[in-house]
């Protein structure tokens, strides 16, 4: 997380409600040799406290968890570039405006039985957000495959302790600035999302 207080003021609900919002994000666990990475589709209780998710069952991670861990999931959203040109002010440097939120706790695998509640959960909740598309079940599934495909995956449990978010979006320069630096990086479309950062920038 950015130390700058400036882009560490947003409140806890709303960096939960991103963090819901996204749906995604890199799981890390400390390993003897180093840290581990898993890029992941999660849900996020409603009151913050949990996180449920599931891992591949070869994945280095699984064996760790069978006491239960400290866990970092790093929900990242949009990001870019800034150039100090779109400052307009003198003696400026490059940067990089973007949104962060750590969901920080303990990683602990959750009973086998939990498994398939939470895939017809997960794609329940990301197959609603194609509506009006039919959305897709288990019950399409032909009989035997989905409990084929169960058994190389576990379900797991982030038990959430900590939440820490930042969103980073100019907001130590004048405003005129800011301003200037979100137009500049909606012009030059660098990524998808750059439209999306610039309208958080010009609302910081």
């Amino acid at each position: 997380m950015h130390p700058n207080p400036a882009f560490r003021q947003t409140p806890a609900e709303a960096n939960l409600a991103f963090a819901r919002s996204r749906g995604f994000a890199t799981l890390a666990v400390n390993a003897a040799a180093g840290p581990l990475l898993s890029h992941i589709p999660f849900l996020l209780a409603d009151d913050g406290a949990s996180v449920e998710l599931h891992l591949v069952r070869s994945n280095p991670i699984v064996p760790l968890i069978a006491t239960p861990q400290p866990a970092v999931l790093s929900v990242t959203g949009p990001e870019g570039y800034i150039s100090p040109d779109w400052y307009g002010l003198p003696d400026q440097v490059p940067t990089w405006n973007y949104v962060a939120v750590h969901l920080r706790g303990r990683l602990e695998l959750s009973p086998e039985a939990a498994l398939r509640p939470l895939l017809d959960r997960l794609s329940d909740h990301f197959e609603a957000l194609l509506l009006p598309k039919t959305p897709w079940t288990s019950a399409k599934m032909s009989p035997g495959s989905m409990e084929r495909m169960m058994r190389m995956i576990v379900p797991c449990r982030l038990i959430v302790e900590d939440v820490q978010g930042t969103w980073k979006f100019g907001q130590n320069k004048p405003e005129a600035a800011r301003l200037g630096a979100a137009d500049g990086l909606e012009a030059a479309a660098l990524s998808p999302e750059a439209a999306t950062l610039a309208t958080l920038m010009r609302n910081a």
